[in-house]
């Protein structure tokens, strides 16, 4: 089942499986900032404010994002690949 980033819970990890294509220049600037197909990702902070901005983990990495930028990020949880 495909989620969106947002959709995940705090260190709950998720491949990367796509990018939501309705807004093509953001899905080059989260590909330029080191997010790409297959990457596992972990949210690890979500702002006091309306959830914004998000902390997450990818490739070792340390981003923030705005909420409405990680939900373009599309994912598939750890427990649903093993399935």
């Amino acid at each position: 089942m495909v989620h969106r980033l947002t959709d995940l819970t705090k260190n709950q990890s998720g491949t990367i499986i796509g990018f939501d294509e309705t807004d093509a220049g953001l899905s080059i600037r989260l590909r330029e900032i080191g997010f790409a197909e297959g990457d596992n990702v972990t949210p690890l902070h979500f702002g006091f404010f309306g959830k914004n901005p998000i902390s997450v983990r990818v490739n070792g990495a340390l981003i923030a994002l705005r909420r409405d930028d990680a939900s373009a990020i599309l994912v598939q949880t750890q427990t649903e690949a093993r399935i």
